[in-house]
């Protein structure tokens, strides 16, 4: 039997995933909460099922791998809150599973380094979510559980070049804040080394090599667009939804070398310098 990917919550980093996957010869079941994104998913190649509002036994039944992208709620993982039981009964026959999470759970760290193996002490409402859907997830007897602890997600049409050609953008500084962050195509690389190395009980963090303030990122998308630096702001005089001042809340350095020390992995866009420069030259290729 070939394989088949059951991807929950088929969204920006599993469709990165699925672009791998798919040209091998997999089976791609994705489920997102519209009709119409789930028929754009036949473009790439993937079967769209909307959910929730559709059954999904026959999808758990056929699946050899199963990845969750879904976020905690209030109520907690709303996949093991509805599928839970089911998940438990195939967990046994799985090859490899997947969650995504983020390194949120480690909380604030003044700046300093985190591996895997530091506590989980999340500072934020959505880090503790995570801490315990994490829990919940490992909870399930039998199941090949794999954690992934993405940093923040940049990629094509995620970036800081809109907001900063409408001169939206501001440098916001905060003394000490650094954050790591990760491109979309080196997390789909780090799913599938995972897939071909199952470690069931691993987790693993997902950035790059290069923990930044995000004052620094912003200035270098400016540079490479060659328009004026946009503002410097103080983060407390800085007009910011609660979610946005959330984030810097925390700040860390995320360590990298599990995913290349057990994974083998070799970063495409091992900086952010890297990754701005690709996602630049992409469109304006596509622009003309």
């Amino acid at each position: 039997m070939g394989k088949v990917l059951l991807s929950l919550g088929h969204g920006f980093s599993s469709r990165a995933l699925a672009r791998r996957l798919v040209p091998r010869g997999w089976r791609v079941i994705g489920t997102t909460r519209s009709a119409e994104k789930a028929e754009a998913l036949a473009d790439e190649g993937v079967e769209g099922v909307v959910w929730p509002g559709s059954d999904l036994s026959g999808a758990l039944g056929e699946a050899t791998h199963l990845l969750s992208s879904v976020s905690p709620g209030e109520d907690g993982d709303p996949v093991l809150n509805a599928l839970g039981d089911d998940i438990a009964k195939m967990a046994g026959r799985l090859e490899w599973a997947g969650y995504l999470s983020t390194t949120g759970v480690y909380g604030d760290h003044e700046g300093d380094w985190v591996t895997e193996d530091s506590p989980l002490e999340p500072s934020t409402e959505r880090g503790y979510r995570r801490v315990v859907a994490e829990a919940a997830w490992a909870g399930i007897p039998d199941l090949p559980l794999h954690i992934f602890r993405l940093a923040g997600i940049y990629g094509p049409a995620r970036g800081p070049f809109e907001k900063v050609r409408k001169g939206t953008a501001r440098r916001i500084i905060k003394q000490g804040q650094v954050f790591s962050r990760t491109h979309v195509e080196d997390i789909a690389q780090v799913l599938e080394a995972s897939i071909r190395r199952p470690n069931p009980g691993a987790a693993y963090n997902v950035c790059d090599d290069d923990p930044a303030p995000p004052q620094d990122v912003i200035g270098y998308a400016a540079e490479l667009l060659g328009v004026p630096m946009p503002p410097a702001v103080n983060f407390e005089d800085a007009e910011m939804s609660p979610m946005a001042r959330s984030f810097y809340a925390e700040s860390k350095r995320v360590d990298n070398s599990r995913i290349k020390d057990e994974l083998g992995v070799e970063l495409i866009y091992p900086d952010y310098k890297a990754g701005l420069t690709a996602l630049l030259a992409e469109e304006e290729a596509r622009t003309g």
